[in-house]
Protein backbone atom coordinates (compact mmCIF):
# COMPACT_ATOMS: atom_id res chain seq x y z
CA UNK A 1 0.00 0.00 0.00
CA UNK A 2 2.79 2.42 0.96
CA UNK A 3 4.68 1.46 -2.17
CA UNK A 4 1.70 2.52 -4.29
CA UNK A 5 1.49 5.90 -2.54
CA UNK A 6 5.23 6.49 -2.84
CA UNK A 7 5.16 5.62 -6.55
CA UNK A 8 2.24 8.01 -7.10
CA UNK A 9 4.05 10.79 -5.24
CA UNK A 10 7.32 10.31 -7.18
CA UNK A 11 5.39 10.28 -10.46
CA UNK A 12 3.69 13.56 -9.58
CA UNK A 13 7.02 15.18 -8.70
CA UNK A 14 8.57 14.00 -11.97
CA UNK A 15 5.63 15.38 -13.94
CA UNK A 16 5.90 18.73 -12.17
CA UNK A 17 9.63 18.95 -12.82
CA UNK A 18 9.13 17.99 -16.45
CA UNK A 19 6.44 20.66 -16.76
CA UNK A 20 8.79 23.30 -15.33
CA UNK A 21 11.62 22.20 -17.56
CA UNK A 22 9.53 22.30 -20.72
CA UNK A 23 7.83 25.51 -19.66
CA UNK A 24 11.19 27.11 -18.91
CA UNK A 25 12.55 26.16 -22.32
CA UNK A 26 9.46 27.56 -23.99
CA UNK A 27 9.77 30.78 -22.00
CA UNK A 28 13.46 31.12 -22.89
CA UNK A 29 12.70 30.73 -26.57
CA UNK A 30 9.81 33.17 -26.21
CA UNK A 31 12.00 35.58 -24.24
CA UNK A 32 14.81 35.42 -26.83
CA UNK A 33 12.28 36.02 -29.56
CA UNK A 34 10.77 38.99 -27.68
CA UNK A 35 14.16 40.47 -26.75
CA UNK A 36 15.28 40.26 -30.36
CA UNK A 37 12.09 41.86 -31.65
CA UNK A 38 11.77 44.59 -29.04
CA UNK A 39 13.94 46.06 -26.36
CA UNK A 40 11.81 45.64 -23.25
CA UNK A 41 13.73 46.06 -19.97
CA UNK A 42 10.99 44.64 -17.74
CA UNK A 43 10.96 41.17 -19.40
CA UNK A 44 13.36 39.45 -16.97
CA UNK A 45 11.31 40.67 -14.01
CA UNK A 46 8.03 39.48 -15.52
CA UNK A 47 9.63 36.12 -16.26
CA UNK A 48 10.77 35.83 -12.63
CA UNK A 49 7.31 36.75 -11.39
CA UNK A 50 5.78 34.24 -13.74
CA UNK A 51 8.14 31.54 -12.46
CA UNK A 52 7.39 32.48 -8.85
CA UNK A 53 3.67 32.24 -9.54
CA UNK A 54 4.14 28.89 -11.22
CA UNK A 55 6.25 27.71 -8.28
CA UNK A 56 3.56 28.81 -5.83
CA UNK A 57 0.90 27.01 -7.85
CA UNK A 58 3.01 23.87 -7.93
CA UNK A 59 3.65 24.08 -4.20
CA UNK A 60 -0.10 24.41 -3.62
CA UNK A 61 -0.77 21.45 -5.93
CA UNK A 62 1.91 19.46 -4.11
CA UNK A 63 0.28 20.24 -0.73
CA UNK A 64 -3.10 19.19 -2.11
CA UNK A 65 -1.62 15.92 -3.37
CA UNK A 66 0.01 15.32 0.00
CA UNK A 67 -3.32 15.90 1.74
CA UNK A 68 -5.07 13.59 -0.71
CA UNK A 69 -2.44 10.90 -0.15
CA UNK A 70 -2.75 11.33 3.62
CA UNK A 71 -6.54 11.04 3.39
CA UNK A 72 -6.27 7.94 1.18
CA UNK A 73 -3.79 6.40 3.59
CA UNK A 74 -6.18 7.00 6.46
CA UNK A 75 -8.99 5.41 4.46
CA UNK A 76 -6.81 2.40 3.60
CA UNK A 77 -5.88 1.97 7.26
CA UNK A 78 -9.57 2.10 8.25
CA UNK A 79 -10.42 -0.49 5.60
CA UNK A 80 -7.52 -2.68 6.73
CA UNK A 81 -8.74 -2.48 10.34
CA UNK A 82 -12.29 -3.33 9.26
CA UNK A 83 -11.05 -6.31 7.25
CA UNK A 84 -8.94 -7.47 10.21
CA UNK A 85 -12.02 -7.34 12.44
CA UNK A 86 -14.06 -9.27 9.88
CA UNK A 87 -11.28 -11.86 9.60
CA UNK A 88 -11.20 -12.30 13.39
CA UNK A 89 -14.99 -12.73 13.45
CA UNK A 90 -14.82 -15.34 10.68
CA UNK A 91 -12.00 -17.21 12.42
CA UNK A 92 -14.04 -17.25 15.65
CA UNK A 93 -17.13 -18.53 13.81
CA UNK A 94 -15.00 -21.19 12.10
CA UNK A 95 -13.62 -22.32 15.44
CA UNK A 96 -17.14 -22.58 16.88
CA UNK A 97 -18.33 -24.51 13.83
CA UNK A 98 -15.37 -26.92 14.07
CA UNK A 99 -16.15 -27.53 17.76
CA UNK A 100 -19.83 -28.12 16.97
CA UNK A 101 -18.97 -30.59 14.21
CA UNK A 102 -16.58 -32.43 16.52
CA UNK A 103 -19.36 -32.75 19.12
CA UNK A 104 -21.82 -34.05 16.52
CA UNK A 105 -19.26 -36.54 15.20
CA UNK A 106 -18.50 -37.72 18.74
CA UNK A 107 -22.21 -38.14 19.48
CA UNK A 108 -22.67 -40.04 16.22
CA UNK A 109 -19.81 -42.40 17.02
CA UNK A 110 -21.12 -42.88 20.54
CA UNK A 111 -24.58 -43.77 19.26
CA UNK A 112 -23.04 -46.19 16.74
CA UNK A 113 -21.14 -47.92 19.55
CA UNK A 114 -24.35 -48.18 21.63
CA UNK A 115 -26.21 -49.55 18.62
CA UNK A 116 -23.42 -52.10 18.13
CA UNK A 117 -23.72 -53.27 21.76
CA UNK A 118 -27.47 -53.62 21.37
CA UNK A 119 -26.98 -55.58 18.13
CA UNK A 120 -24.49 -57.90 19.89
CA UNK A 121 -26.99 -58.58 22.66
CA UNK A 122 -29.94 -59.21 20.34
CA UNK A 123 -27.99 -61.07 17.62
CA UNK A 124 -28.88 -64.61 18.77
CA UNK A 125 -32.57 -63.81 18.33
CA UNK A 126 -32.27 -62.41 14.76
CA UNK A 127 -32.80 -64.34 11.52
CA UNK A 128 -29.17 -63.75 10.37
CA UNK A 129 -27.81 -65.64 13.40
CA UNK A 130 -27.22 -69.24 12.15
CA UNK A 131 -26.52 -70.79 15.57
CA UNK A 132 -28.73 -72.16 18.31
CA UNK A 133 -28.87 -69.46 21.03
CA UNK A 134 -28.94 -72.14 23.74
CA UNK A 135 -25.53 -73.40 22.58
CA UNK A 136 -23.95 -69.89 22.59
CA UNK A 137 -22.17 -68.22 25.45
CA UNK A 138 -21.69 -64.47 25.47
CA UNK A 139 -18.13 -63.31 26.20
CA UNK A 140 -18.27 -59.68 25.05
CA UNK A 141 -14.54 -59.13 24.75
CA UNK A 142 -12.48 -59.83 22.74
CA UNK A 143 -14.97 -62.13 20.95
CA UNK A 144 -18.73 -61.73 21.35
CA UNK A 145 -19.92 -65.37 21.40
CA UNK A 146 -18.67 -68.93 21.40
CA UNK A 147 -21.03 -71.54 19.99
CA UNK A 148 -20.62 -75.13 21.24
CA UNK A 149 -22.38 -77.41 18.78
CA UNK A 150 -22.03 -81.20 18.53
CA UNK A 151 -19.46 -81.19 15.71
CA UNK A 152 -17.55 -77.88 16.14
CA UNK A 153 -16.77 -74.90 18.32
CA UNK A 154 -17.29 -71.54 16.59
CA UNK A 155 -16.01 -68.14 17.62
CA UNK A 156 -18.61 -65.48 16.68
CA UNK A 157 -17.97 -61.73 16.40
CA UNK A 158 -20.98 -59.49 15.74
CA UNK A 159 -20.42 -56.31 13.68
CA UNK A 160 -22.92 -53.69 12.53
CA UNK A 161 -22.67 -50.98 9.89
CA UNK A 162 -19.16 -50.44 8.54
CA UNK A 163 -17.31 -51.47 11.69
CA UNK A 164 -14.19 -53.61 11.31
CA UNK A 165 -12.36 -56.14 13.45
CA UNK A 166 -9.85 -54.57 15.78
CA UNK A 167 -6.24 -55.77 15.94
CA UNK A 168 -6.81 -58.28 18.76
CA UNK A 169 -9.89 -59.74 17.02
CA UNK A 170 -7.99 -60.11 13.73
CA UNK A 171 -5.19 -61.89 15.59
CA UNK A 172 -7.66 -64.34 17.17
CA UNK A 173 -9.30 -64.94 13.76
CA UNK A 174 -5.89 -65.69 12.21
CA UNK A 175 -4.98 -68.11 15.03
CA UNK A 176 -8.26 -70.00 14.53
CA UNK A 177 -7.80 -70.10 10.74
CA UNK A 178 -4.22 -71.39 11.17
CA UNK A 179 -5.60 -74.05 13.54
CA UNK A 180 -3.37 -72.91 16.38
CA UNK A 181 -6.01 -73.56 19.02
CA UNK A 182 -5.04 -75.59 22.07
CA UNK A 183 -6.78 -77.37 24.95
CA UNK A 184 -5.48 -77.09 28.47
CA UNK A 185 -6.97 -78.68 31.56
CA UNK A 186 -6.07 -77.24 34.94
CA UNK A 187 -6.91 -79.06 38.17
CA UNK A 188 -7.09 -77.19 41.42
CA UNK A 189 -6.88 -79.09 44.70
Amino acid sequence: MNYLLETLLVSCIILVLLFFFLRGRALKKSFKYESNSSTNVDSPQSENEFLKNQLLKLQEAFKNEQQLISFQRTEFLKKEELLDDQLKDLEEKLSIEIDNRKKVLSQKKSSEVRLGHIAETLAPFLDQFDFDPENCNFLGKPIDYISFSDDEITFIEIKSGKSQLNTKQRHIRDLVKNKTVAWKEIRIQ
